[in-house]
């Protein structure tokens, strides 16, 4: 893999005093790695996990918006393609595909736009950390903005590896 090459999008999202978002921007590398089906699969998880990043599952992305208090985390498009919605119920939408590797900080809301489809991706945690589910209730706010606070920083980029990507681009 020529990592050289390789380009980021960041997006930013702020409170919307449902979704808490966070101060540090999603990272989007668009068509990052090559293989297609299981075998993007695999490599997605032995990638991620000899980037600390594991905890890992395979399945599609809730239709519903969620984030994650307790970790970051990171989404590999191993098949199909979906309109992903970022940031919340006035947040950004976008198309993701096969190839794509989304990194989403601890906080930030999430959902597939397209309902029930065909769109498989691999997700992983920083260092394995286990992960809550919170769909922006008002009694979820203020703990989750605690729980974000503690999330550790990552100490690798789960595409590019130790002390590059998101290590350069959030600066703790």
């Amino acid at each position: 893999m020529n990592t050289a090459s390789i380009q980021s999008e960041l997006l930013y999202f702020h409170d919307d005093g449902h979704i808490p978002n966070s101060i540090f921007p999603v990272l989007i590398y668009r068509n990052a790695f090559q293989l297609r089906g299981d075998k993007g699969a695999e490599w997605l998880e032995l990638h991620f996990a000899m980037n600390d990043w594991s905890n890992s599952w395979r399945s599609g992305i809730f239709t519903y918006h969620h984030y994650h208090s307790t970790s970051h985390e990171v989404l590999g498009v191993y098949s199909g393609s979906t309109a992903l919605q970022l940031g919340g119920e006035n947040g950004t939408k976008l198309q993701v595909s096969s190839g794509d590797i989304i990194i989403i900080p601890a906080g930030v809301g999430h959902r597939n736009m397209d309902g029930e489809n065909d769109v498989q991706v691999v997700g992983a945690y920083d260092r394995g950390r286990d992960y809550d589910i919170l769909k922006g209730g008002a009694d979820d706010h203020p703990l989750s903005i605690e729980n974000i606070r503690n999330v550790p920083f990552p100490a690798s980029d789960p595409l590019l590896g130790f002390g590059k990507g998101l290590c350069m681009t959030w600066k703790a």
